[in-house]
């Protein structure tokens, strides 16, 4: 056997196992984390006043209709903080509206972003101190809930006495291009994340994200705030993280029927908005790192199917009819338990060659600019790396 045969035969035998604890992590994701529908939730005697804090910039085509589902939740005690930052579109204007027609509805307006923050951390900073809740949701302009979406959420956080709750949410669909690196993406997530062990006091797995941040005033206050997370990239997760490590009691939930999204319009945009997590996140600002990771990445996605091709021997082209089947039935279960689209999420080549190629745009963007370009501002790499506060879990 030739060094090289032998060599892509441990690849796809890795690969293979790659794919099995893919199957194994989706399957910890269905049967370990609670609904936010489950039956047999109590709720408490008296609702705490939350605070639902929403940044949105330049958001006039998304806000008023996802600002709607929030207001129409049934929960008693709520209060909804829009924080307007900087908008340039109509935002301001319909933020002032959305306001005088609901008293339940608190404006604010950010016309200024102080030096060393980025805008968003500032905007959830502002927003915090302006709300007046027992409890902060902090969640992104485009969010659809449920109507009884709040109300579950607090009544699970009570029973089972959490400071902070994050969900697994539903991404809408959209194009099929789209779908296959958006489903992609959700795969490597939730296979790779943990969230089945966010809950254990004993374990360093961690989780927020934009979509749903639901913490505790009191949890917020012990922590390192805003203020130690303004230049952090990785925002949502540092959230998440930074709760935790500060002893606060943390959970996921199923919230797939509840909680929902339009992600990305387009592949354009999700190229766009993978131009902080790809360089930032996923390469810590290091190209050489994250090309390596996308090129392993690429080669454990795709090894079984390289090896179907004409010219290898016989048994590890039977090696990789198992890994290609075993690739089809994770990316199926995938499709279950994310709600993602079958074929889209089955066509898991495309969208993991679309995934690589977006993540090393990031990276050639981030090495020519000389830092990440958002929302119109150019923030230098080393002051990005100098406000990294998020442990990589990868």
């Amino acid at each position: 056997m030739s060094i090289l045969v032998g060599t892509f035969a441990v690849v796809v035998g890795l690969s293979c196992a790659y794919w099995l604890l893919g199957t194994w992590g989706l399957v910890k994701l269905e049967q370990g984390l609670p609904r936010l529908g489950a039956p047999g939730i109590p709720e408490p005697t008296r609702w705490p006043r939350v605070s639902l804090v929403i940044p949105a910039c330049n958001e006039a085509d998304t806000l008023e209709a996802a600002v709607a589902s929030r207001l129409a939740q049934d929960y008693p005690e709520l209060e909804v903080v829009l924080v307007d930052d900087r908008s340039t579109d109509g935002t301001s204007a319909l933020v002032d509206r959305l306001a005088a027609a609901d008293a339940r509805v608190k404006a604010l307006h950010i016309t200024h972003l102080p030096e060393g923050w980025l805008g968003k951390l500032h905007a959830l900073h502002r927003g915090a101190e302006a709300a007046t809740g027992d409890w902060l949701l902090f969640t992104d302009a485009d969010v659809h809930f449920a109507p009884d979406t709040v109300r579950r959420a607090m009544a699970l956080c009570e029973a089972r006495s959490w400071d902070f709750l994050t969900v697994l949410f539903r991404l809408r669909p959209t194009s099929f291009l789209l779908d296959t690196a958006v489903s992609t993406t959700m795969r490597l997530i939730g296979t790779a994340a943990r969230l089945h062990r966010v809950a254990d006091p004993g374990s360093s797995a961690s989780m927020g994200a934009g979509v749903f941040n639901l913490v505790r005033r009191d949890m917020l206050a012990r922590t390192r705030g805003f203020e130690w997370l303004k230049l952090e990239i990785a925002d949502d997760a540092a959230f998440g993280q930074m709760v935790k490590r500060a002893g606060g009691r943390c959970g996921v939930a199923h919230a797939l029927g509840h909680v929902s999204v339009e992600l990305y319009p387009s592949v354009g945009a999700m190229a766009r908005g993978c131009e902080k997590s790809g360089f930032g996140v996923m390469g810590q600002f290091s190209n050489t790192r994250l090309v390596l990771s996308c090129l392993l990445f690429l080669l454990f996605e795709t090894a079984p199917l390289l090896a179907l091709a004409a010219g290898w021997p016989s048994w590890l082209r039977v090696l990789g009819v198992l890994g290609t089947g075993m690739a089809l039935a994770t990316c199926a279960l995938a499709s279950h338990v994310l709600r993602r689209p079958l074929v889209a999420t089955l066509a898991f080549p495309v969208g993991t060659l679309l995934f690589v190629t977006i993540l090393l745009r990031s990276g050639w963007l981030g090495w020519w600019r000389g830092g990440i370009v958002w929302r119109g501002t150019l923030y230098p790499t080393r002051m990005l790396r100098a406000g990294i506060r998020f442990e990589s879990p990868f």
